[in-house]
């Protein structure tokens, strides 16, 4: 410790041997410190506040109608965004900074500036905002702050109607595209319901109509029979009534006229009729027992007529027999009559048994197109939905009521200058030209070193000491010192008398 405070006492004799220079040094700083804080611009800071109410009686008006856009979060993003570079220089532009720029680079600095001298300040938990900026130049200062206030409320409302103009404009695009699956959709089941009109919505009708003419084929099938066993009748009593002459060409005998083939066609008649109630007249069976009938009447026919061909006609003709074949061209006529219905019934009963198989085919397709209609429809309407919720949301984005501006404090010109602080910055300066002052002394007292104590010349040296010699101040001498003492005292009072006038001075221009 005693070292140490040796060390400081000699510090401080080695300043005061250079203690004119320090004053000298001090001196030249102070003035130049006093000059540049004297000449330096005036700096004024135009400022706005401004609050942003986001609580609006029509959010629960309108909730679950449409999507509430997030105020609080879009003017907070809006407020850290404001100081990107397409916005500064879009103030560049309104304040005409844009025109003292002769080049890039001066652009850019003034970029620069203006991205570093505006402050914003506050927080979406009070919704109150504050923006601030200097310049030498009070009216462009205030003009600054100003753009950026409009800058700052027409960003809240923009950002989020162009957001909802791209959404409904998607939307709109994606509507066009179901309208047309709705209108292709429509077509095909117009069709589809023109080609089957004959068998839509008709499923539960096919059992009845298909039992009523099964029942219709029935009854025309025993009608058939009847009628064919009624012509089988006539003919048997017409081969029983037909006269035989004898060889003496006197005496007429009824013989019958095929008993063997009658028996025959006989039998397979009512193969026939039991073979029709099981199938169709299609039918390979019913076919050919139709087509062998056909055969043997053929040929019970030709034996008739060789027959007839051998026996002469004349006086001894029966009446009888006219009647009967007038009867049996009746039964004729009725069992083709009652052929054709049968026929007739039964392609009925064919058909519709096809259709009524063809209709859950048909169903199924129509069900199937109907779905499909179905979902393009619900899409479709939920798309109009969409868009009527997103130009609704946009719309409250871009209305007032939604989000208001009140502006507490208006940007103005301001009287008198933020800065700089010039009192404060000749203090520092003046503090710093008596530090340098000393700074020199102690640099000059380290270059050119000199011994001012015994115990110092005896560290360096190494020797010992063996004595010193006191200097003896003459008369004039102590005048001298005492002299050059007041001249030291009343320059160092000069340099705070400087600061005292120039403080004053400063403070008589803020």
């Amino acid at each position: 410790m005693e070292q140490l405070i040796t060390q400081v006492l000699s510090a401080v004799k080695g300043i005061w041997k250079y203690r004119w220079y320090s004053l000298a040094v001090s001196w030249v700083a102070a003035i130049a410190g006093f000059a540049a804080v004297y000449i330096m611009p005036n700096n004024y800071q135009a400022s706005a506040r401004v609050f942003v109410d986001t609580e609006s009686i029509l959010k629960p008006l309108l909730a679950g109608m449409t999507t509430i856009p997030d105020l609080e979060q879009q003017v907070s993003i809006m407020s850290k965004t404001l100081l990107s570079r397409p916005n500064v220089e879009r103030v560049m532009r309104m304040v005409d900074l844009d025109i003292n720029a002769k080049s890039i680079k001066e652009k850019e600095a003034t970029i620069t500036n203006l991205m570093n001298q505006i402050k914003i300040t506050g927080t979406s938990s009070n919704d109150i905002y504050s923006i601030s900026y200097n310049n030498a130049d009070p009216r462009l200062a205030k003009n600054v702050v100003q753009s950026l206030l409009t800058i700052f409320i027409e960003g809240s409302f923009g950002d989020k109607m162009q957001g909802s103009a791209n959404a409904v404009r998607f939307i709109d695009e994606q509507i066009k595209q179901y309208e047309e699956k709705l209108l292709a959709a429509e077509s095909a089941i117009k069709e589809f319901r023109l080609k089957h009109a004959a068998l839509s919505g008709r499923e539960g009708e096919f059992g009845g109509k298909l039992v009523q003419l099964e029942e219709q084929l029935n009854q025309a099938r025993l009608e058939l029979n009847e009628a064919e066993e009624a012509r089988n009748s006539i003919k048997r009593e017409i081969a029983g009534e037909e006269p035989i002459f004898d060889g003496g060409g006197g005496t007429v005998i009824a013989a019958p006229a095929n008993p063997e083939l009658d028996d025959r066609i006989q039998t397979l008649t009512k193969t026939l009729d039991s073979l029709r109630l099981q199938f169709t007249e299609q039918h390979p069976d019913v076919v050919a027992t139709k087509r062998l009938i056909a055969q043997l009447e053929a040929r019970k026919l030709q034996e008739a007529k060789s027959n007839a061909a051998t026996k002469p006609i004349g006086k001894n003709y029966s009446p009888v027999l006219q009647q009967l074949k007038v009867a049996l061209s009746d039964a004729e006529a009725r069992v083709a009559s009652m052929r054709a219905r049968v026929v007739e019934y039964s392609g009925r009963v064919a058909r519709l048994k096809a259709q009524a198989n063809a209709v859950p085919e048909i169903e199924a397709q129509f069900a199937q197109l109907n779905r499909d209609y179905q979902v393009n429809k619900n899409n479709y309407e939920k798309l109009i939905a969409s868009r009527d919720a997103a130009k609704l949301s946009g719309d409250l984005s871009a209305t007032s009521e939604m989000i208001s501006f009140r502006i507490i404090d208006p940007p103005t010109v301001p009287a008198k200058p933020a800065g700089p602080n010039r009192p404060l910055l000749f203090s520092a300066a003046f503090l710093a030209a008596i530090g340098m002052g000393i700074a020199v002394a102690f640099g000059m007292s380290q270059i050119r070193p000199t011994f001012l104590s015994l115990s110092h010349l005896r560290e360096v040296t190494g020797f010992p000491v063996l004595g010193s010699v006191s200097m003896n101040w003459t008369e004039l001498e102590k005048k001298r010192r005492k002299r050059s003492m007041y001249a030291f005292v009343a320059s160092f009072v000069g340099v705070l008398i400087f600061y005292a006038g120039g403080l004053g001075l400063l403070l008589v221009r803020a």
